[in-house]
């Protein structure tokens, strides 16, 4: 008949055991209580894994090639400061004659002649083939002002390009900032509870044996065996956790998704270095996003200006070549130097419009300047106290993980010395488990708060 002991009795429990095996269920404690990371010889530390986000990730090269494309822009800008040549050649069939009249003396009077020609004369050219060619070399004048501004906006543009860089390249080591860590969680409490699925396994060996020696409860083995079960299964959970975020990092640092890696552990937690105000200068100074509003609103204001060279007209040093062969009486040749003009001289209002148009957008410019000025402060305000709360939250965990770790000691040694149950000192480690796992949130939280920090101020 089973009874109901209160205490264990280690002769009967370890009964057939090795002598040894007191040691080893105590070391695996320590293990399970230190949590450590599995050594590999592709540990990758967390700058590592930044610097080579910046030099191979995907999306920052899309973001550099972008600025490439603005230089570009400009170097075609710049060449319409220079002469443009033009050639035109038509080769094509008269589809009826061409006939020049001259009227009587169109050509002159000659004396002892009279009127030439003396009456009315016609010249004409039959149907038939014909070349044309036209050439022009033409070099602005005042339109180098309006181009000169438009060089200025192509140049704008490369700086806006590149601030759109340093946002992206922000934004990826955020990224790769939050995958490490949610991966140093993952992989410790991989760690962590593997070494307690192997404790629990040697424990519901032993109790096996308790229970066929009528020394524990029934309710006892079926705890054991429950506990283990819901280890394995976290196991499960924590293996494909960690193998997303490692192929989440492959993708991030433009790896193979396949590429075997661990990560080492962060770095000591300590608190932010600067007050809230330091930290809201500093972020007006460095957030691309800001000096990307200030360039934009550089980029309306010569836009506007040069809308309002429009009015100025187009004159420009011109030398043509006309050539129209096979049509008689033309002349082959014909060559010419000048200055032409181009000038809209009424357009019914358009320019006044489209001028007070480039104005408005100045004036939107300058306010998403101090708009994306204050949202930013709110945004570092925001983050700063987020950082405080979680630093707070982890020396909370940090304290209790630490009693139920004073607390699961002393039951081990109660626990040798037969003062308590099986069923007590798997309920303590149950116990520590949750706070372990609490303390492990709460860090991931302070990191993760301290990587928003730190991308809101512009740092990478």
């Amino acid at each position: 008949m089973l009874g109901s002991p209160t205490v264990f009795s280690v002769e009967n429990l370890f009964a057939g055991a090795r002598s040894g095996f007191l040691q080893l269920r105590r070391l695996g404690v320590l293990l399970l209580l230190a949590c450590p990371v599995l050594a590999s010889s592709q540990e990758l530390t967390l700058d590592q894994a930044i610097s080579l986000a910046l030099q191979k990730n995907r999306q920052i090269k899309v973001a550099q090639l972008e600025i490439s494309k603005t230089e570009h822009d400009t170097a075609v800008m710049k060449t319409n400061r220079l002469p443009q040549f033009n050639f035109n050649m038509m080769q094509g069939q008269l589809l009826n004659k061409i006939t020049f009249t001259f009227p009587p003396g169109s050509l002159g009077a000659f004396p002892g002649i009279g009127p030439f020609p003396p009456t009315t004369s016609y010249i004409t050219t039959d149907r038939r083939p014909f070349s044309l060619i036209q050439a022009q070399a033409a070099q602005p004048l005042s339109q180098l002002y309006r181009i000169g501004l438009g060089i200025d906006a192509k140049k704008l543009d490369t700086e806006i390009a590149k601030e759109k860089l340093s946002l992206q390249e922000q934004g990826i080591v955020d990224d790769v900032k939050k995958t490490f860590y949610n991966l140093v969680q993952a992989q410790s409490a991989l760690t962590a509870t593997e070494e307690t699925i192997t404790l629990l396994k040697e424990m519901n060996r032993l109790a096996e044996n308790g229970l066929e020696e009528h020394v524990i409860l029934k309710s006892d083995m079926l705890d054991a065996e429950a506990g283990l079960a819901k280890a394995e299964s976290e196991s499960t959970t924590l293996q494909d956790t960690v193998a997303t975020l490692k192929e989440k990092m492959n993708d991030l640092l433009a790896r193979d998704l396949a590429t075997e890696f661990t990560v080492s552990q962060t770095s000591e937690v300590k608190p932010w270095e600067m007050d809230l105000a330091a930290t809201r200068a500093k972020a007006l100074e460095q957030r691309p996003e800001i000096r990307e509003a200030r360039l934009k609103s550089q980029e309306a204001e010569i836009d506007r200006r040069a809308k309002k060279a429009e009015y100025i007209p187009d004159i420009s040093l011109s030398m043509n070549y006309l050539s129209p062969f096979d049509i008689k009486f033309l002349p082959e040749n014909i060559t010419a130097v000048g200055v032409s003009m181009n000038w809209d001289l009424y357009d019914w209002g358009k320019k006044k419009h489209e001028l007070a148009s480039k104005s408005e957008v100045v004036e939107q410019a300058k306010t998403a300047v101090d708009e994306t000025a204050a949202q930013i402060q709110v945004e570092v305000g925001l983050n700063f106290r987020k950082l405080e709360e979680a630093r707070q939250k982890l020396r909370v965990a940090e304290l209790e993980l630490d009693a139920d770790r004073e607390k699961v000691r002393v039951a081990m040694d109660k626990y040798d010395s037969h003062a308590v149950l099986l069923k007590d000192v798997l309920q303590m480690k149950a116990s520590l488990a949750e706070k372990t796992y609490r303390y492990q949130e709460s860090l991931l939280s302070f990191w993760t708060a301290r990587a928003d920090l730190e991308k809101s101020i512009g740092e990478r």
